[in-house]
């Protein structure tokens, strides 16, 4: 008798429970549908769960928190600002944003992190930002990068889109050294509030300034003016910002995953510690794990093929799906993008360890909604695909 047919098992699911949906019809019912009480109690809930001494910015997009992250540290025509090529283009777009350049470097075959001995080869005095990148979750090597960055007078932006929560030489992604840190709560991210953001910083003048850009470039906060008990709608426009708030919507999700964020981090865990030991001794390169005593956030369980290329990893991927398991690539390095690759004349062979790395690449699905039984469907198809 033939197996019966599996359902398609997705790569990635958003985990909300009953908790999160009523929050939601609350701020519906309430009136108030955009950024308001709702943003502020995330917002006063993340920096204080990240107990670094921080302030906590909701945005609509990581992509929009590192947007004001660079403008709020005046960088413009002219100035460079340093990361890796194997990322998300978000990473670097915010800086043509601003008219600057974004100047490419490899990765470290150890950590799928930026290589802080490539970050100082490439500074310039031209050079005013370093944008680690926490590939995965794990983190990138920051008390290399920022002792980096204080020899050279640089400031440094972690994209942090993969690493809640992470933790470096024992301390919270958030609550490093570093000028900024923002956050992504996308779909698939490890918590969600379907699209969001979070910029993190404890220098008063970027918190400032990034309030102010992210709407619009107004002086005043729009939910205060709007509860005023007395008339209070005069407001200045100080600066040409942006439209970057974090609806109450959004935020009445995140207010519930944040509090789940520990239990997601333990099962996304759980689920990478099973793959580790059911995959051992096949033909794969695992994860790098993080350093002793740190934590991994395990947004993505990110495996290499042995051997065989890109042609291989292909043929991997197709005979997953195959057998009803989503996948995905992380990432198409940006060096192989063409905007990127035609405008700074960029070639593989000025990575290599991202191009090898891409070239052997496949995401497996790892999300908290997998049962062990689905993380065992998903070995077993590993292991026919391997052959």
């Amino acid at each position: 008798m033939s197996r019966a047919v599996e359902q398609f098992l997705p790569f990635a699911l958003p985990d909300i429970g009953e908790e999160e949906i009523a929050e939601v019809v609350a701020s519906l019912r309430s009136g108030w549908v955009t950024t308001g009480p709702k943003a502020r109690q995330f917002e006063d809930d993340f920096a204080n769960w990240l107990e670094g001494g921080v302030e906590a910015i909701s945005v609509n997009s990581a992509t929009a928190g590192l947007h004001l992250a660079l403008e709020a540290l005046d960088v413009g025509p002219g100035d460079e600002v340093i990361t890796t090529t194997h990322t998300f283009t978000a990473t670097a777009e915010v800086v043509r944003y601003l008219g600057a350049d974004p100047v490419f470097v490899d990765i470290s075959a150890d950590t799928l992190c930026i290589d802080p001995e490539a970050v100082e080869r490439a500074i310039t005095p031209r050079t005013k930002v370093i944008i680690p990148v926490h590939f995965a979750g794990r983190s990138a090597e920051m008390s290399e990068i920022l002792d980096i960055a204080r020899r050279h007078g640089l400031k440094v932006v972690e994209d942090a889109a993969h690493a809640l929560p992470t933790t470096s030489n024992g301390r919270l992604v958030g609550t490093l050294d570093s000028d900024v840190t923002v956050f992504s709560f996308y779909a698939n991210k490890t918590i969600t509030t379907g699209e969001g953001g979070m910029l993190v910083t404890r220098n008063p003048a970027i918190a400032k300034r990034a309030r102010t850009m992210r709407l619009h470039g107004i002086n005043r906060d729009a939910f205060d003016r709007f509860t005023a008990t007395v008339p209070s709608w005069y407001y200045e426009i100080i600066a040409p910002g942006f439209k970057y708030n974090l609806t109450d919507i959004a935020a009445s999700i995140g207010i519930h995953q944040l509090r789940k964020a520990r239990a997601f981090q333990t099962r996304r865990q759980h689920i990478a510690e099973q793959y580790n030991e059911a995959l051992s001794g096949l033909p794969l390169i695992l994860p790098p794990l993080p350093r002793e005593g740190d934590l991994h956030s395990w947004h993505l369980y990110v495996v290499q093929l042995g051997a065989g290329g890109g042609r291989a990893r292909d043929a991997f991927i197709e005979r997953m799906f195959e057998r009803g398991i989503g996948m995905s690539v992380h990432y198409v390095p940006l060096h192989l993008q063409p905007y990127w690759r035609d405008r700074y004349d960029l070639k593989p062979d000025m990575f290599p360890v991202s191009q090898r790395v891409f070239d052997r690449t496949a995401t497996l699905p790892l999300y908290t909604r997998m049962t062990d039984g689905e993380v065992e469907r998903v070995v077993r198809a590993v292991k026919e695909s391997l052959g």
